[in-house]
């Protein structure tokens, strides 16, 4: 998208990323209730205006609508029997329809748009290790500390550690977890330096760390390996790396709530856009990376339990699980009304941060 002015390439680009991250979170709710027996009245890509529509064989109807802002599945029979018209409850078709469904398969088809994102993020990170390769920091020394162990052995700053103790290493992480348990004890360590092999011996000094006593040599590094992985390890380690980026995103939110970290951070629509444009000048890789970050944190956010998310859903099924009952239609009603006020507000708040972020206040004002 080089040749595209900047402003047309990020529009395009936010289009692209939030069409495949929406497209995925509604096609796992759509499978999950073909699955579970639902017909699937409508399938559509982006509100407003519909652009283009069809219908299947099954009766769905297909659409792709003018605003790219998200999308929906409408399930037959998603309103319940007191909310639905006559001439709605006149159309359902028996056995298809949602709200009849027990509640273990109405929260089977909630829960699947989130775990659809969990997925697609799993299988970004597996496809670009198993093409690209999975980064590993290398076994090229880039730092020494002074007066370190590290240091008075006389490693120096692009050494690159072959082998410790006869055992060959290719990752820094493999070079850690050899040092510390052997804190004290000489390691004899095999490096090339200026295309040269070299034995050198080192004894790693001691450090308190949780409690007990670990080896450290006074050395990082500053590069990265790429290391392609076969399909089954590429799947283990996409999996990892979607469980980090979760947590991580988890631990941000909880400092935010906690005020350990600034509210300035929260993002919107107009954040990822920017975001997208700049990503995709840098290449196929990176765009697949952010895919799989912000697919992640979509299936997140889609499980807190606010009224009218996901998560809010199962939070009602769950307590009809419980009680044996459905909760009642007005603890419903205004749930939901809190819900809308709480994403309303989450919405203006980061679209405020999103602008200020970006510049526009200067430009307007300035």
């Amino acid at each position: 998208m080089d040749f595209l002015p900047d402003s047309l390439r990020t529009i395009l680009s936010f289009i692209l990323v939030l069409g495949v991250l929406v497209f995925v979170h509604e096609m796992g709710h759509y499978l999950a209730a073909r699955w579970r027996g639902i017909h699937v009245e409508a399938f559509s890509i982006g509100f407003g205006k519909v652009l283009r529509r069809w219908t299947d064989k099954r009766g769905t109807e297909w659409r792709l609508s003018a605003l790219p802002l998200g999308g929906y599945v409408k399930l037959h029979g998603q309103e319940g029997p007191d909310d639905a018209t006559p001439e709605q409850r006149a159309a359902w078709r028996q056995g298809q329809t949602f709200h009849e469904k027990p509640v273990r398969d109405r929260a089977i088809v909630v829960a699947a748009g989130p775990v659809f994102n969990f997925v697609l993020a799993i299988l970004l990170f597996a496809g670009l290790y198993m093409t690209a390769g999975q980064p590993q920091p290398s076994a090229n020394i880039g730092t020494v500390v002074e007066n370190s162990a590290a240091a008075r052995s006389g490693l120096r700053v692009g050494d690159r550690v072959l082998a410790l103790d006869g055992q060959p290493v290719d990752r820094f992480e493999q070079i850690q977890r050899y040092i510390q348990p052997r804190a004290g004890q000489p390691v004899e360590m095999l490096i090339s330096r200026e295309g040269a092999e070299q034995a050198i011996s080192v004894t790693p000094d001691s450090r308190e760390s949780g409690g007990s006593t670990v080896g450290v040599l006074g050395i990082s590094t500053t590069s990265v390996d790429y290391r392609r992985l076969g399909p089954v390890s590429a799947v283990m380690a996409g999996t990892e790396q979607t469980i980090e980026v979760g947590r991580q995103t988890l631990v941000s939110v909880w400092e935010m709530i906690t005020g350990r970290r600034g509210t300035e951070e929260l993002g919107g629509v107009l954040r990822i856009a920017q975001i997208s444009g700049q990503v995709t000048e840098m290449g196929i890789a990176s765009t697949i990376v952010l895919l799989a970050v912000l697919s992640v944190n979509l299936g997140l956010i889609n499980l807190f339990p606010v009224p009218m998310l996901d998560g809010g859903h199962l939070f009602f099924y769950a307590a009809e699980a419980i009680r044996g009952r459905p909760v009642s239609a007005r603890v419903m009603d205004y749930s939901f009304r809190v819900g809308f006020a709480v994403i309303i507000a989450l919405f203006v708040f980061s679209t405020f941060n999103d602008v200020r972020h970006i510049g526009w206040f200067s430009g307007l004002f300035g």
